[in-house]
C-alpha cells in the first residue's frame, strides 16, 4: 500500500469517526421511526387544540390578568393593569405575543365572546404542541424512539399537563422554551458531556428567552449552565463569548421593549427578583412549609405517574436530569410562597422518566445503552399483560381527574364572564361590581366591552403591615362593607359574588332593588377559602327590564 493511499484511508477513518460522533451528539439515535416529526407535531397540535377547548375552568388569576388582559389593553385601548405593572415587575414580552391575535380577530370581525374566550388558549395550544414535540425529540436523543413514544404518552396523559399546559400562563410558555432549550444543550443530551457550539448557542438563546418571560427560570439554567461550564473545554470562551453576549443581547432587547411600553427605563428582572426573593413579597399571597413541593405540590402534579417516574429515575441512570429535578424543587422549597405552576417546567422531565419505565415494561432491552442496541425489538406484536395494566391504570386515574378539573371544578368565574360578555354584547349591561376576592374572574379580555367595572383591591402594602386590604375587609364583614359602599358609591347595573357571601348579603341586595339574574356552578369542595359552591349574578331591577 502506498503512502498516499494510507493517508487517504486514515482521513476517511477520521471523517467516519467524526460523522459517528455528530450522529451521537446532535441527532436522534438510529432507531427505526414509524412516524415523522411532522406527524408527531400534527397529532400533538390536534390534541392540544382539543385540550384547550376542554379547559373551561379557572385556575390562577395570572392566566388572564398578566397576559391576555394586558394585550387587550394595548390592542383595544381599554383593560386593567394590576399593581405589578405599576411597579415594573412584569415584562411586556409575554403579553405582546397575544397582541397580533387580537388585532387579527378585530380585523376579521371575529372579536365575539366565543373567540375572545377561546382564541388565546388556542394560540397557546400551538406553543404547547411544540413543547410536546421537543419532549419527544429530547427523549429520543437520550433513550431512543421506543422510550420517546412512551414519554409523549406520559406527557399527554398526565392530568396536570392537560389541565395547565394550554392555559395562557407565562409558566406554560416557559415550560415550552425549557423543553426546546434542553434539547439543544449538548451537556444534557450526551453522556460524554462534549459540546457542539451551534447547538449550545441555540440552547442559550432559548434559555435567555425563558428568563425574559419568567426571571425565576434562571434557577433551571444556573444548573444546566453549571454542567456545561464544567464540561466545556474552553471555559472562558463559553462564559465571555457565548453566555455573556447572548444574555446581554436578549436582556437588552427586552429592556428596550419595556422602555417603549412603560415609557421609562425599567429593569424588570431586577424588580421581579427584589420583590419575590429579597423582600419576600410573594409571601403576601400565602406561604407553605418547606417540604410542600415534595409532599403535596409536585406529588399531586405527577400523580399516578409517580411509581413509574421513580422506577425510570433508578433504571435510566440519567443523573443529570434527576439532579435538575432535585435542584429546582429544592430551590423553590426555600421560598415561602409556593404554587403548582412554579415547578411546571420540570414536570415533563419527571414524565420522561415515567416514559422510560413504561418502555422497559414493554421491552426490557430498552435499558441497554443506545450505542449497543442495534435494532429496536419488535418481538411483541401486542402489549404484555403488565403493559396493558400500566396503561389502563394511568388512563383510568388521569382522565377523570383531567376532565373534572378542566370542565367542572371552579368553572364559575369563566361561565359568569361568558354570560356577561354575551349580555354586554347585546347592550344589556351598563356597569359591573365584583364583590369577590380580587382577580377571582377574568376581566376586560373576556368581557370585551368598554364599560365601567370595579373589583375589590388587594394590592400588597409594604408600608402598612397588618392592615387589611379592601378584599379582606369585605370577606371579613360583607354586610358592613356593602352598607358603606352604598353610602359612598353609585349602584352598578350588575353585581357578581360567590354564594358564600351572597347568602349574607341577599337581604341587603334585595333592599337595594337587586334581584338574582343567574347562578353558575363553581365547585363541590373548598380550596383555600370557604366553599364557593356557585357564582351569582344580581341585576338591578331597573336594568333587568331592558
Amino acid at each position: 500500500m502506498t503512502v498516499t493511499s494510507t493517508s487517504v484511508t486514515m482521513r476517511q477513518r477520521r471523517q467516519s469517526y467524526k460523522d459517528e460522533y455528530t450522529k451521537q451528539t446532535l441527532q436522534t439515535p438510529n432507531f427505526p421511526k414509524s412516524v415523522s416529526d411532522k406527524q408527531i407535531f400534527a397529532f400533538c397540535l390536534a390534541f392540544r387544540m382539543l385540550n384547550s377547548l376542554l379547559v373551561q375552568s379557572y385556575f390562577n388569576p395570572d392566566e388572564h390578568w398578566q397576559g391576555p388582559e394586558v394585550a387587550h389593553r394595548i390592542a383595544f385601548g381599554y383593560g386593567h393593569l394590576t399593581w405589578e405593572w405599576k411597579q415594573g415587575i412584569r415584562s411586556y414580552f409575554h403579553p405582546l405575543i397575544f397582541l397580533p391575535l387580537y388585532k387579527i380577530l378585530a380585523l376579521l370581525h371575529l372579536d365575539t365572546p366565543w373567540f375572545m374566550m377561546r382564541a388565546p388558549r388556542l394560540l397557546q395550544s400551538v406553543f404547547s404542541a411544540v413543547g410536546d414535540l421537543y419532549l419527544y425529540k429530547l427523549s429520543a436523543v437520550l433513550f431512543g424512539d421506543s422510550v420517546a413514544k412512551w414519554a409523549l404518552f406520559s406527557q399527554l396523559s398526565n392530568w396536570f399537563m392537560f389541565y395547565c399546559f394550554s392555559r395562557t400562563l407565562s409558566n406554560s410558555l416557559e415550560t415550552v422554551l425549557t423543553l426546546v432549550s434542553l434539547y439543544f444543550w449538548p451537556c444534557m443530551r450526551t453522556s460524554s458531556g462534549k459540546s457542539s457550539c451551534v447547538s449550545r448557542k441555540w440552547g442559550l438563546v432559548l434559555a435567555a428567552l425563558a428568563c425574559a418571560i419568567r426571571p425565576t427560570s434562571a434557577v433551571t439554567w444556573m444548573y444546566v449552565g453549571g454542567i456545561e461550564l464544567f464540561n466545556a473545554r474552553d471555559k472562558l470562551k463559553f462564559v465571555f463569548l457565548e453566555v455573556a453576549p447572548i444574555g446581554t443581547l436578549v436582556l437588552g432587547l427586552t429592556c428596550l421593549l419595556d422602555r417603549f411600553m412603560y415609557g421609562t427605563w425599567v429593569l424588570v428582572p431586577l424588580n421581579f427578583l427584589k420583590f419575590n426573593f429579597l423582600s419576600s413579597g410573594g409571601d403576601y399571597y400565602g406561604t407553605h412549609k418547606w417540604h410542600w413541593y415534595f409532599t403535596q405540590g409536585f406529588t399531586v402534579m405527577v400523580f399516578s405517574h409517580i411509581p413509574f417516574c421513580i422506577a425510570g429515575i433508578i433504571y435510566s441512570k440519567q443523573w443529570k436530569f434527576t439532579g435538575l429535578l432535585a435542584w429546582v424543587l429544592g430551590f423553590y422549597s426555600i421560598l415561602g410562597h409556593k404554587e403548582f405552576r412554579f415547578v411546571l417546567p420540570v414536570l415533563p422531565i419527571a414524565l420522561i422518566f415515567s416514559g422510560y419505565s413504561l418502555a422497559m415494561i414493554e421491552d426490557p432491552s430498552v435499558s441497554s445503552p443506545p450505542h449497543k442496541e442495534k435494532e429496536f425489538s419488535k418481538k411483541h406484536n401486542k402489549y404484555p399483560p403488565k403493559m396493558t395494566a400500566a396503561i389502563l391504570f394511568l388512563l383510568a386515574t388521569n382522565i377523570p381527574m383531567a376532565l373534572y378539573m378542566s370542565l367542572v371544578h371552579q368553572r364559575g368565574p369563566e361561565d359568569v364572564m361568558n354570560h356577561l360578555a354575551k349580555e354586554a354584547f347585546q347592550g344589556k349591561v351598563k356597569s359591573i361590581l365584583f364583590l369577590t376576592p380580587c382577580h377571582a374572574t377574568p376581566y376586560y379580555s373576556m368581557l370585551h366591552c368598554n364599560l365601567p367595572m370595579q373589583f375589590l383591591d388587594c394590592t400588597p402594602s409594604s408600608e402598612e403591615k397588618g392592615v387589611l386590604d379592601e378584599s379582606d375587609r369585605f370577606m371579613t364583614d360583607p354586610v358592613s362593607f356593602m352598607s358603606k359602599f352604598a353610602n359612598n358609591s353609585s349602584f352598578p347595573s350588575h353585581i357578581v359574588l360567590f354564594e358564600s357571601e351572597e347568602q349574607k348579603l341577599r337581604s341587603s341586595l334585595i333592599s337595594f332593588d337587586y334581584r338574582e339574574e343567574k347562578r353558575f356552578f363553581n365547585a363541590h369542595f373548598k380550596v383555600d377559602r370557604d366553599l364557593q359552591a356557585s357564582v351569582v349574578v344580581y341585576v338591578r331591577i331597573i336594568y333587568s327590564l331592558i
